[in-house]
């Protein structure tokens, strides 16, 4: 399948579960409980991925479908998390066709050569996905026949990926980057068309073989000015959304350090805006628009343990509150050293207070630590 490919069949239930709270509010409705799942939500934390996962790059672990269902599964059921995110990385795609990048462990994605002249782009040729990536299709196929989750797929949006080949490894100022972005911008924006033809039919394979929502990362757009983002960045990422639009599954839009660019990312084609920990969910839903919002606790807070990420998730909650459709996570991934007994207890915080808090707003209800000491009495209770 190819970019060219103008629509895409998906109506297979186990995929598309009509119920589902996560579908039901990245479309904008109010499900019955607040939906929650974790970016990177399968990954270090969990022993069990840990003892299958093995040595090398995350690329060796994708290209095994069965492994790569497994790992995707696996806190879908230790967290029951109301969706499930494909076990794949941003850059898979770009490997596939042979660009030349791997993800190194401790490291992330590095470029044996990075772009850097327009010579390079005869390297970004066109992605088959049943030919360059049939290792990802058959994963979301085991996924979606083995779970009523819905699943979500991904893709890295132009920029983010151009950073990497630019950059040639992750950066902390993208100065290679806006280099090539601002002294030739013909260049430039062959890369990011190139860059968007791959996303675009990455996307659409996975929707075509089982996926019920997509996420658009720009994880580094935080690097950029409203201004530049505007220029340079924009139209190749509504170009994106738009030629996934007759998918009919919900399109989320992510960034890091995106605040001032919450607006541009729903202007974008967005369904759904993800928001990182730096800005209140009440304030980015208005920044996006009122578009249903994501997120967006502070993955570190959970790091100090059960009471304080509950305290924290009950601000979250409060913020976002009764005014439009949210679907709880992190502000970004998982960290490495998390320990899941805190995701389960936050999963089951949302789900059980999560709809409640949201509607009573910023005051009132049971605070977090009274539901805590309930759960433990409870718990006590049971080993009586």
């Amino acid at each position: 399948m190819t970019t060219s490919s103008s629509s895409v069949s998906h109506g297979d239930p186990a995929a598309d579960p009509v119920e589902s709270p996560f579908l039901t509010a990245a479309r904008g409705g109010n499900p019955d409980r607040v939906p929650i799942w974790f970016m990177r939500q399968a990954g270090r934390s969990l022993p069990e991925y840990r003892a299958v996962r093995g040595e090398g790059s995350i690329i060796d672990a994708i290209v095994q479908p069965e492994l790569a269902a497994e790992i995707t599964l696996q806190p879908v059921r230790r967290y029951g998390v109301d969706a499930a995110v494909l076990y794949s990385d941003i850059v898979t795609p770009a490997h596939a066709i042979g660009v030349g990048i791997d993800v190194v462990p401790g490291v992330g994605p590095v470029v044996e050569h990075p772009f850097r002249s327009r010579a390079d782009l005869a390297r970004l040729r066109p992605l088959d996905p049943e030919a360059d990536t049939p290792y990802v299709l058959e994963t979301i196929r085991n996924v979606v026949g083995a779970t009523d989750v819905p699943l979500l797929g991904f893709a890295g949006a132009p920029f983010t990926v151009a950073s990497y080949l630019i950059e040639g490894r992750p950066s902390r100022t993208y100065g290679a980057t806006k280099a090539l972005m601002f002294t030739d911008e013909a260049l430039w924006f062959d890369l990011m068309e190139a860059l968007a033809d791959l996303a675009i039919a990455s996307i659409r394979s996975q929707v075509a073989a089982g996926c019920s929502a997509v996420q658009l990362f720009d994880s580094w757009a935080g690097a950029l000015t409203p201004a530049h983002y505007r220029r340079y960045v924009l139209p190749t990422s509504q170009r994106v959304f738009a030629e996934l639009a007759d998918l009919g599954v919900p399109r989320v839009h992510f960034g890091v350090g995106t605040g001032e660019l919450l607006g541009l990312l729903a202007e974008a084609g967005a369904d759904m805006v993800g928001v990182d920990w730096r800005v209140p969910l009440g304030d980015a839903r208005v920044r996006a628009g009122g578009l249903p919002v994501q997120g967006n606790l502070d993955p570190a807070i959970v790091l100090a343990g059960v009471a304080p990420t509950l305290a924290e998730a009950e601000v979250v909650l409060r913020e976002a509150g009764p005014g439009g459709a949210h679907v709880f996570n992190l502000g970004h991934g998982v960290l490495p050293e998390t320990d899941p007994e805190v995701l389960e207890a936050l999963v089951e915080f949302v789900h059980d207070r999560g709809r409640a808090i949201a509607e009573e707003g910023i005051a009132g209800g049971e605070p977090a630590e009274a539901h805590l000491a309930r759960k433990e009495a409870h718990d006590a209770s049971r080993h009586q």
